[in-house]
């Protein structure tokens, strides 16, 4: 079964990428959450930040 990919519409073409390091062991905890949950890793930590923002009251663009 493939992973579930964030579907937030695009909005002027393709969106930012960036690289982001994570040590080993973090990653592998994050693989093996997202594993379980079905979810990609960039679908995980889009969702996380989207959270913050809104616990700090700010409504997310995308």
């Amino acid at each position: 079964m493939p992973k579930l990919k964030d579907r937030t519409p695009k909005v002027g073409g393709r969106s930012t990428a960036f690289q982001l390091r994570i040590h080993p062991e973090l990653h592998a905890q994050i693989k093996s959450l997202t594993d379980r949950e079905n979810i990609t890793l960039a679908c995980w930590l889009k969702e996380l930040a989207r959270r913050e923002l809104r616990r700090q009251g700010i409504e997310p663009r995308g």
